[in-house]
């Protein structure tokens, strides 16, 4: 509820402040006195945009101060989101410099313009004469079906559903449009892969074949010179292998006659077992390098092919050939993987479809049955405000798929000239926003609203002169109505029907007075004789006459 709200130096009102109730809270005044620049000053702190035009002193700032008491949990996420502070009452004040730059602060912490239509709306809903925005709009026609049909716990599971089924949507849109783009390299990638799996080539081949290579290819050289030195160390007229031991022989006769010579004598007996063993092993070597046309051949041919790939794919050795055969590999194997990926993306996406057309085909059963007892409802509570040939109709269609609300489109129709007599076909009705006035629109919202307000919590109701239009029983049953709604609803009403106006439980009186030699607009909360006396002129004039006072105080006491 709006507890206070504090203007300062906005059009023409210089400052005031105003304690309004937790009900029915009334504003009268004669006509220019001010009554709407009060919405004007309200409607800052909504979120409205202003420049210094608005400024009574162009000295001074302008500010507008609301304060707010509010449990709502939508308001409490609000904050927790935008990281404001949380506290018993809520403060939104907005201010307008003298150079036209404009402020807006909630709990004294700056926000800007969308961040305060957001917390304001979910405030106060204020609703002013020709305002056909909200009630035209098909989220608000929705949510009125909705709330009375008491769809809240089934909408909440359906959107739940539905989040899952929209996120796995959008996740196989992404892994088709993956798919998609492997499939046109796939063929490409495949036979690449196919050349390197059959080619076959294993970690160092390329290298260990060049080696080999050159091996084979000086094989009669390399056996020439082996041969020369197995010849020279082994089997030629003196073998060096064999001098070595005769001269090892040699020196171990004299290692008695001088102590060092045994010591060289050892040397010289491992230097001929080393150099046996060298003669051993180059005779082996010898023996085993032959001269093969047939594989010298073949290895050229493998060699080949392994130049051949490596230039292909510009690498330089068999370990990136290999590298690349496993990339390849598995760019294959996501392909085959996001096949299946899709396929049981596929079948969740029917799952969740399915569960969420489950709720959405309770809901709209829920708001179907709904929709007759609706139309009854407000069409009496239009016969009572002044519009008995007023008729409003749902029309309620099957979309053929799932949004976020279920799987209906909704829209009020109305016919502001149909007698109770007449058939009601769906041909004599069109869409609000094109066949209903201002005075129509502002009493068909006051009978939906008071219906919805008896199923949910409702912001700050702020109606605008809401009884244009009408009057006497008319009247009367309006401020009856707005009665009813204050019950549970904190309602504000700028209102010229006295009728109305006798309903409050607070009454404020708006008027002009001259301060300083300048003209300005003032607000004081009227007492129980101030009520009658002004209940009283509002029915006779400014002079009102003994059975307008009887009249006047009739009227608050019924």
């Amino acid at each position: 509820m709006l507890k206070r709200l504090q203007i300062q130096n906005y059009a023409i009102i210089d400052f005031i402040k105003i304690d309004f109730s937790s009900s029915l809270n009334i504003i009268t005044g004669e006509t220019g006195a001010g009554k709407s620049i009060l919405i004007g000053a309200l409607s800052l702190i909504l979120g409205e945009r202003a420049d210094t035009s608005v400024l009574l002193h162009k000295e001074k700032k302008c500010y507008v101060e609301g304060n707010f008491k509010t449990a709502h949990p939508f308001v409490k996420n609000f904050l927790e989101q935008n990281e404001l502070d949380q506290e018993d009452e809520i403060m939104i004040r907005r201010e307008i410099s003298t150079s036209g730059k404009s402020r807006a602060f909630i709990n004294d912490t700056p926000v800007n313009l969308a961040q305060l239509k957001q917390l304001s709306s979910l405030l106060v809903d204020l609703h002013q004469q020709f305002d056909t925005l909200e009630l035209g709009d098909g989220d608000f026609q929705r949510e009125v079906i909705d709330a009375l049909a008491g769809n809240g716990k089934d909408l909440s599971q359906y959107q739940a559903e539905y989040k899952n089924y929209r996120k796995v949507l959008h996740e196989l849109d992404y892994l088709r449009q993956e798919q998609s783009a492997a499939n046109k390299e796939f063929d490409y990638n495949k036979f690449l892969f196919d050349e390197l799996d059959e080619a076959n080539f294993k970690e160092n081949e390329i290298e260990n074949i060049e080696k080999e290579i050159k091996l084979l290819s000086n094989a009669e050289n390399i056996k020439l010179a082996l041969s020369e030195i197995n010849f020279q160390m082994q089997e030629s007229d003196v073998p060096l292998v064999q001098q070595l031991k005769s001269l090892t022989n040699k020196l171990q006769a004299l290692s008695s006659f001088h102590p060092s010579i045994e010591t060289l004598s050892e040397r010289l007996s491992a230097v001929h077992i080393e150099l046996r063993d060298i003669a051993s092993e180059i005779e082996l070597i010898n023996n085993s390098v032959t001269y093969d046309p047939q594989k010298l051949e073949k290895l050229n041919d493998r060699m080949t092919e392994g130049y051949r790939l490596l230039k292909k794919h510009n690498v330089r050795s068999t370990s990136d050939l290999l590298e690349l055969k496993n990339n390849l590999t598995s760019k294959l194997e996501k392909i085959t993987n996001l096949s299946e990926t899709i396929d049981s993306k596929e079948k969740l996406a029917k799952e969740y479809q399915k569960a969420a057309t489950n709720f959405a085909e309770k809901i709209s059963g829920k708001r179907r049955n709904e929709i007759l007892p609706f139309e009854k409802k407000v069409n009496a509570l239009l016969a009572q405000v002044g519009m008995p040939n007023g008729r409003l109709k749902v029309e309620i269609k099957k979309d053929k798929t799932l949004n976020q609300f279920g799987s209906d489109t909704i829209e009020f129709l109305f016919n502001a000239n149909m007698p109770a007599s007449t058939v009601n076909s769906l041909a004599e009705f069109q869409p609000l926003k094109k066949v209903a006035s201002g005075g129509e629109l502002s009493r068909l919202m006051l009978s939906i609203k008071s219906l919805v307000a008896k199923k949910i919590q409702l912001p700050t109701l702020i109606f605008d002169e809401i009884d244009t239009g009408i009057s006497g029983e008319a009247a009367r049953q309006v401020g009856m109505i707005m009665k009813d709604l204050a019950e549970h609803h904190q309602v504000i009403s700028i209102t010229h029907q006295p009728q109305i106006a006798s309903k409050a439980d607070t009454h404020f009186f708006v008027y002009k007075e001259t301060k300083n030699g300048q003209v300005i607009t003032s607000i004081k909360e009227l007492n129980a004789d101030e009520r009658i006396t002004t209940i009283a002129m509002m029915l006779s004039g400014e002079k009102p006459t003994a059975a307008a006072f009887e009249n006047a105080r009739e009227m608050i006491e019924r």
